[in-house]
């Protein structure tokens, strides 16, 4: 990649609706609603009675997919600049998504496991993500041999309670609740609400999209194939965890998904919403990759979503 390229990556400028960012926030909630409308209590005991899995997906998303993203970045060498090598690093190092509890509950994969996953994994990002990306961030400006010296994260403790307890805690309590209490509301909730999910995700993908259009269109043929190439090696490495220690069909595609949807959200939000990267030189290629990814994980999710379906109709 040329230093004109380079520049302009580096020089735009993507912003993030505060009000845009709130109301899918809402409506995430209540598609989790909807997620929780066929989950019952006793099938949170099973998950964390036979742990190997939630073990498996923490490893595969915590520590072995910042491990291999900082080894593309270094395979990908002069094809990326740094700046966006540390966009790679930061959406690694965030938890899953929240969208990925939707996706496994379209795959027919272990929805518990995955809730579990989202959970823990968000919990824990606290401590984790800031580690990951000094980690693998500074262990790329040296070999890279970039002076810029990786800023130190401090992940929101109010964000994390939100985002467990608000986004997930509550709508999951309420839809558990509705499928114990009241199963023929729950019955006749559940198709409609999986109607809307799929709608308001596409809808997503194309809203996010528009709102950015000026920026993405300056480099999207850039960064369209780095962004797929690192998700797709994110949704390899799940499923490879699941098939080399032979957990449920289930439970290898809850992996998968989980280690391939990443809260990018966060990672945008800590890039616009803080001073964190202020000290460093011009970074819009770390806002462009982290907001790409943002959409392109829903675009991903839904298509392996559909594959696992189609394998499961060729089966039959």
């Amino acid at each position: 990649m040329d230093n004109s390229v380079i520049e302009l990556l580096d020089g735009i400028n993507v912003t993030m609706n505060a009000g845009g960012m709130n109301t899918i926030n809402i409506v995430l909630a209540f598609v989790m609603f909807g997620v929780a409308l066929g989950i019952k209590p006793r099938m949170f005991v099973e998950v964390f009675r036979k742990p190997k899995s939630v073990i498996l997906g923490m490893c595969s998303q915590l520590i072995l997919l910042p491990l291999l993203t900082f080894g593309l970045t270094l395979l990908f060498g002069k094809w990326i600049s740094w700046s966006m090598a540390l966009g790679m690093i930061l959406v690694a190092s965030c938890p899953g998504g929240n969208i990925s509890n939707f996706m496994s509950s379209l795959s027919k994969a272990n929805i518990e496991l995955s809730v579990s996953l989202t959970a823990i994994s968000t919990a824990l990002c606290v401590l984790m993500t800031p580690f990951n990306f000094w980690l693998y961030g500074n262990l790329y400006l040296d070999i890279a041999s970039v002076r810029a010296d990786v800023p130190q994260l401090v992940i929101p403790l109010w964000d994390v309670f939100k985002t467990i307890f608000i986004l997930l805690g509550i709508p999951l309590t309420l839809g558990i609740l509705t499928s114990q209490y009241l199963p023929k509301v729950a019955e006749k909730l559940k198709k409609p609400m999986q109607w809307f999910s799929i709608i308001f995700f596409i809808a997503m993908v194309v809203l996010s999209f528009w709102s950015n259009r000026a920026a993405f269109l300056q480099c999207i043929k850039y960064i369209f194939l780095i962004v797929l190439i690192h998700n797709l090696l994110a949704l390899l490495t799940g499923f490879s965890v699941g098939s080399v220690f032979k957990v449920s069909k289930a439970d290898r595609r809850t992996l998968t998904i989980e280690t391939g949807i990443q809260n990018s959200g966060l990672g945008l939000a800590l890039l616009l919403g803080t001073s964190i990267f202020a000290g460093l030189p011009p970074h819009g290629g770390m806002l462009v990759i982290t907001a790409w990814w943002g959409v392109w994980h829903i675009v991903s999710g839904l298509t392996v979503s559909g594959l696992f379906l189609l394998s499961d109709r060729k089966k039959k």
